[in-house]
């Protein structure tokens, strides 16, 4: 059977679910699609593609519309719904960044924070870092969030850590950045 890119990244996901990132080898996706590895380079150069696509996927399957107006609540709209997307996932999170810190792919959600960052009357170097700040923010935490389930799903946790990192703790952080960005808005309009 002849398989599309768009079927083998669909695959790709299914065994990013269920092993994770470190079990997602060309190997095992083709044994999944039932073809050589070799015929996987059709669709894709190396693996770097493919975890580009793959990272590409897991974004479009998150999205969705952003309606907020002031640019604070269009930051934490984003910032949320790039977290959700990397938690439908196992690994997601690190798919994702890797992807963006390799140049490869996943862009929307920088596209997104600058276009919502430029609302905010900063200069544009602010505007720059401010992007990569909150993109850290929310790779790192919910990395962070994945290792936690990961672990506890394993019994490797006790019953303080087995607690893990809250969605509350997510939105605090955020609002700590956004507080500071806002301070920097401030002083820049003065």
């Amino acid at each position: 059977m002849a398989y599309r890119a768009h079927d083998v990244v669909t695959r790709a996901l299914d065994v990013l679910d269920a092993h994770g990132l470190a079990d997602l080898t060309m190997r095992r996706l083709g044994k999944e699609l039932g073809v050589q590895p070799s015929a996987l380079y059709h669709h894709f150069a190396n693996k770097q593609s493919l975890l580009a696509a793959v990272a590409d996927e897991i974004l479009a399957r998150g999205a969705r519309p952003v309606e907020a107006e002031r640019w604070q609540d269009r930051v934490v709209a984003i910032c949320t719904m790039l977290r959700d997307s990397l938690l439908a996932y196992r690994d997601g999170a690190e798919v994702v960044a890797t992807v963006h810190a390799f140049g490869l792919g996943a862009t929307q959600p920088r596209d997104a924070l600058t276009g919502a960052l430029s609302g905010a009357g900063l200069r544009a170097d602010d505007i720059s870092v401010g992007t990569r700040t909150l993109l850290h923010y929310v790779y790192g935490h919910t990395i962070d969030e994945q290792t936690h389930l990961q672990a506890d799903s394993a019994g490797a946790l006790g019953d303080d850590a087995a607690a893990g990192v809250t969605d509350r703790d997510f939105a605090n952080g955020l609002e700590l950045i956004l507080d500071g960005i806002a301070l920097r808005v401030g002083v820049t309009q003065a």
